[in-house]
């Protein structure tokens, strides 16, 4: 049977009966889970072994923005609080290696976390450069306010997740961190020029081209396509991402129930597949508006499933060797005991 070319997610801590049904029957290529989600460890492990068993892949994508900071789906009582990226990049001390070291191990921790509860991709590194008038919606998100800091930062942070077993997803290309609203809420428009966001915007995300998968921004660029934002615009996909960046892994979009896109879920779904995404996204886990995607949606087939299948052959069945408590230790000490890793 056909796998559709979308990311789907669920209303609770458990599986209805209907999204059991659903699921099992239209077969997303993977899933997405939220603080909604997210109970107990071993709640976790069982909704995520009824996500994949809905669709008989054992191997299927189960996604979570797991970054630290005020963007973390898992944490206390039952796992310790990471911290967002900025901080990575404000250790004290006059060595950047030190500070790619820290983001490399605070990396390696998460995915030791996501593993134990059977997650193997997360939403993370955020390579967006923040512009000083930028809305705080990516903040102390991003890993420095440079473009070769945020690469170096999140370069090691991705690497740390594959040695843990957790492929990363690299967000938000061609970058989200010049826009002046959020793109949860309204449609940010950027109107610096072409060699402004080559030279700063898309330059990490370069670096990084090797990654197994990433993420768009629902964010127009007037100096590319004035017309539709980065996630539907062809020009966007072929001129930039898999153009100036050169990237050629598999390209989801950003959450499509997010208020930067219009129209009906089918035709969003529609219009981002044919611009160049590989997979859709959609996170709230609303049935009637997953239905709309999945309408949309087409099976994946062509480059979409060979990415597909590239990004999954990435997964370190079994992680690099890791002393947990020894990194834990060292963790805590990079950052003076202010986060409980």
């Amino acid at each position: 049977m056909s796998i559709q070319a979308c990311i789907l997610g669920c209303a609770g801590t458990s599986l209805t009966d209907e999204e059991r049904g659903f699921f099992s029957e239209v077969r997303p290529w993977g899933f997405i889970l939220f603080k909604r989600n997210i109970d107990s460890p071993d709640q976790v492990r069982r909704l995520v072994d009824e996500l994949r068993g809905c669709v008989g892949r054992e191997d299927a994508p189960v996604l979570i923005d797991q970054e630290g900071g005020r963007v973390q789906r898992m944490g206390p009582p039952h796992w310790r609080r990471y911290p967002p990226g900025r901080a990575y990049g404000q250790i004290p001390g006059n060595d950047p290696l030190y500070r790619r070291e820290i983001a490399r191990l605070g990396a390696r921790l998460l995915a030791h976390d996501l593993r134990a509860v059977g997650i193997n991709v997360d939403c993370v590194p955020v390579l967006d450069v923040p512009a000083p008038d930028g809305h705080e919606i990516i903040g102390d998100r991003a890993y420095g306010q440079t473009a070769d800091e945020v690469a170096l930062l999140g370069r090691a942070a991705a690497e740390g997740l594959i040695a843990g077993g957790v492929l990363p997803i690299i967000k938000h290309i061609p970058g989200h961190g010049r826009a002046l609203a959020d793109s949860h809420l309204q449609l940010p428009v950027v109107e610096a020029s072409y060699e402004e966001l080559e030279a700063r915007d898309f330059a990490p995300f370069k670096v990084l081209s090797d990654m197994p998968m990433a993420m768009t921004a629902h964010v127009v660029y007037t100096a590319i396509d004035p017309n539709r934002p980065g996630t539907t615009s062809r020009i966007v996909h072929r001129r930039v991402i898999r153009g100036a960046i050169g990237f050629d892994g598999l390209v989801m979009t950003d959450d499509l129930s997010m208020k930067a896109l219009s129209g009906d879920f089918a035709g969003r779904t529609r219009a981002a597949l044919a611009a160049g995404c590989d997979v859709a996204l959609h996170c709230n886990g609303d049935m009637d508006e997953m239905k709309g995607v999945v309408a949309g949606a087409k099976s994946l087939q062509g480059r979409s499933l060979a990415r597909a299948k590239a990004a999954l052959a990435r997964l370190a069945r079994v992680p690099e060797p890791f002393d947990v408590e020894e990194g834990r230790a060292r963790f805590e000490a990079a950052f003076q005991g202010r986060f409980a890793a």
